[in-house]
């Protein structure tokens, strides 16, 4: 049995009542496994709850019920040690180049510079950045800031990765070729990562599972179990059983999504 890397337990997430809006019951209860070193992606229709989900899990948010543990430690309040986020918007910082952006957050903790510089170098190497080293953003296509972006949280050497729609702004094909270099990021790092998207088709090439997420407040209807060699890549679309994964997906969203479109009950 894989052991579990991050364990919630009736988490929910109630937004309270304000002068501008009524309460919000935004997520739960959830109880759910990620199992050490997994690719596990959610889904769900729009407002229910899947950035909620992952920023109770990073500690960004607090649960208004439930618990959150990270290898067996709660976490609550702030981003635990370990933990490395990623999010759809691009963050890297335009005055700084590529290597200096890689290196921010190492160069505010106890390391030397050398290794800093080598943990740089490696990161630059891997995202095949190196020739734009100098290279600001302003100079680099969205999918490259992206990579960047990936590159300065994997330099911290994080054990778990949450990921919130890092691809969302990016067109179908270079989506694809994303998802190649993401899953061989993750074969080498041997961290768990969790993927928010809308995209079905990227869940189905990506995941190990896939939660599956209802209508607001978001609970998991289903997790399916894709099946995939960890070797796996973009080719897999071609399968029957990329198919019956996507189908499958609609088939439990389909509804969802309406009534999280009507504002149904």
């Amino acid at each position: 049995m894989t052991p579990v890397h991050v364990a919630l337990r009736g988490v929910t997430r109630v937004f309270p009542a304000s002068a501008a809006q009524r309460e919000v019951k935004a997520l739960g209860p959830i109880d759910l496994d990620l199992r050490t070193a997994e690719f596990f992606v959610v889904v769900g229709p729009s407002g229910c709850g899947k950035s909620t989900l992952l920023e109770i899990i990073a500690g960004l948010s607090t649960a208004t019920a439930g618990t959150v543990t990270l290898e067996g430690k709660p976490v609550a309040g702030e981003v635990p040690e370990g933990i490395g986020v990623v999010f759809q918007e691009d963050a890297s910082f335009p005055w700084l180049n590529v290597t200096d952006n890689i290196a921010f957050g190492l160069r505010q903790t106890a390391l030397d510079k050398a290794e800093i510089g080598r943990r740089v170098e490696h990161a630059l190497r891997l995202m095949g950045l190196t020739e734009f080293a100098a290279a600001y953003p302003v100079q680099l296509s969205g999918g490259m800031r992206q990579r960047v972006c990936l590159a300065r949280t994997l330099v911290q050497k994080p054990r778990v990765i949450l990921l919130d729609e890092p691809f969302g702004a990016l067109d179908q094909q270079t989506r694809f070729l994303m998802g190649d270099e993401l899953l061989r990021l993750w074969r080498e790092s041997g961290a768990t990562v969790m993927l928010i998207t809308h995209s079905l088709d990227e869940a189905a090439m990506l995941a190990d599972r896939i939660g599956v997420m209802s209508a607001r407040p978001g609970r998991m209807l289903e997790i399916i179990e894709t099946g995939w060699g960890e070797e796996r890549g973009s080719r897999v679309v071609a399968t029957p059983r990329f198919g019956e994964i996507t189908a499958r997906l609609w088939e439990l969203l389909r509804d969802e999504s309406q009534r999280a479109m009507t504002g149904a009950p």
